[in-house]
């Protein structure tokens, strides 16, 4: 599986347990220990714990099984590297906090076609 078709599967995985504001940043120009950046938002700690646990599922059921996880029992940021893609789940406190796309501003984003790639909207308790 190429880096980009990994990037789009983690990506689609995420959309399908509904979190939101996916984003994959390409990296591929910038740094050296990964290809892409898949970053999403958990509404809480149990969605995240559980967008990692089916990613985790749906990728070892292909074969692929990450090379690090970290932040797995706190949740409130699970970092998933598969290498060629790294992901991020955050919960909106973590995400706001750390602000990957802004840190990496430079980086192209990869096209998705899925329903939590939209733009962030202004947050609101719920």
């Amino acid at each position: 599986m190429s880096s980009e078709h990994l990037a789009r599967r983690v990506a689609a995985i995420t959309d399908e347990k509904m979190a939101g504001e996916i984003v994959a940043l390409d990296m591929r120009d910038l740094v050296a220990y990964t290809d892409f950046l898949v970053i999403c938002t958990a509404r809480n700690e149990r969605q995240a714990k559980a967008v990692h646990d089916e990613v985790y599922a749906q990728l070892k059921a292909e074969g692929l099984t990450p090379d690090h996880v970290e932040g797995e029992r706190q949740a409130s940021w699970v970092l998933m590297d598969y290498l060629d893609c790294v992901l991020h789940v955050f919960v909106p406190e973590a995400r706001d906090y750390y602000r990957l796309e802004t840190l990496w501003g430079e980086a192209p984003r990869l096209e998705l076609d899925l329903a939590g790639a939209a733009p962030r909207a202004a947050s609101g308790s719920g």
